[in-house]
């Protein structure tokens, strides 16, 4: 099991960031995003994320708490093989609102929004096993509906961890506690502990 963020490495690393015992702060670059091609037409992969290298089956959990005030504002966890094929799921500010996001990025990027979170602060949980990866947030760590259920390639390893971008601006400042990668949480889908 991994629980600290002591051997992870950084794609873009952000001017300004704190590692203090399990508490990760970063504060975002400008115009920081990761996103291929659909809709827009444009690719960026400079948005900020800190990965551990590990290998499938996992699941990983983190707490965020941040800021969240620019359109696009964003902050997560991601999971990564290469700059083709990556997921990134968090809240994402949009339309006003903060709302629970995922991107499945395989070639081309697609974006999903849930539900708006009225919190500042939450859980975002992933497991991968056998292709497929279950996407589920928490606000208080008891309950974790279904956020997204989604393939995902196989690979020999997967860089994971805390992610967090602002495309329209920079100073979102987020805190990451309770990163965590252990063996994966294989209950059913309904079952939402």
């Amino acid at each position: 099991m991994v629980t600290s963020l002591e051997t992870a490495s950084w794609l873009n690393e952000p001017s300004e960031w704190r590692l203090s015992g399990d508490s990760l702060t970063v504060t975002t670059d400008n115009k920081t995003d990761f996103w291929r091609e659909t809709f827009y037409g444009f690719t960026r992969d400079t948005g900020h994320f800190l990965g551990v290298t590990t290998t499938e089956p996992f699941t990983a959990q983190v707490r965020v708490r941040g800021g969240f005030r620019n359109l696009y504002d964003q902050a997560g966890l991601m999971v990564r093989i290469d700059e083709n094929r990556w997921v990134k799921a968090g809240v994402e500010f949009t339309d006003g609102q903060l709302f629970l996001s995922t991107v499945v990025t395989n070639g081309k990027s697609d974006w999903s929004v849930s539900r708006p979170i009225s919190s500042d602060h939450f859980l975002i949980r992933i497991t991968l096993v056998g292709g497929a990866m279950r996407i589920q947030a928490s606000t208080e760590g008891v309950t974790w509906p279904l956020l997204r259920l989604a393939p995902f390639p196989r690979a020999k390893t997967y860089l994971v961890g805390p992610m967090t971008c602002s495309p329209e601006g920079s100073g979102l400042k987020t805190e990451f506690t309770e990163f965590s990668i252990r063996p994966p949480q294989m209950s059913g889908l309904h079952d939402l502990s």
